[in-house]
């Protein structure tokens, strides 16, 4: 799964997912994209859910590029414990999405192959997607 390397804090804050992406916005790398409508927290299960359905579909054929990471330390406190004694250890790692971040891209395949592979990643993300082409992104979504 992805996790990142090295941080520079073990437990940070919580940032918000609320508002628009200020970058990542804009399809870079292949000509069609899955871009978020809504804010939230993407674990990274949930991406690798999404990568796995999009690839099987696609028959190992054309090129993804996963456009997150999460980076996000998300902490628990064990089960009937009680209140106090500081901050839980680190749990999972998510990637905080803001609305109009581009989570996929594809190329090199048909557009209804791309329509349908990221139709079905799309059903493995917690966050409403739409999904755009090179050149029609909306950067006020």
């Amino acid at each position: 799964m992805l996790t990142p390397k090295k941080q520079k804090y073990r437990k940070p804050h919580k940032p918000s997912y609320e508002g628009r992406a200020k970058r990542g916005t804009k399809i870079s790398f292949g000509k069609y994209g899955l871009q978020s409508i809504e804010g939230n927290y993407i674990t990274e299960r949930q991406i690798e859910a999404a990568r796995i359905a999009i690839t099987r579909y696609l028959k190992r054929n054309g090129k993804v590029w996963i456009r997150i990471f999460p980076q996000l330390p998300i902490t628990k406190k064990p089960l009937e414990v009680r209140m106090g004694k500081g901050k839980g250890s680190v749990d999972h790692y998510a990637a905080v999405v803001k609305r109009g971040m581009i989570l996929f891209e594809l190329d090199e395949v048909s557009e209804e192959q791309a329509l349908e592979a990221l139709r079905l990643g799309m059903h493995k993300l917690p966050v409403k997607c739409k999904i755009v082409k090179k050149g029609e992104e909306l950067e006020n979504v």
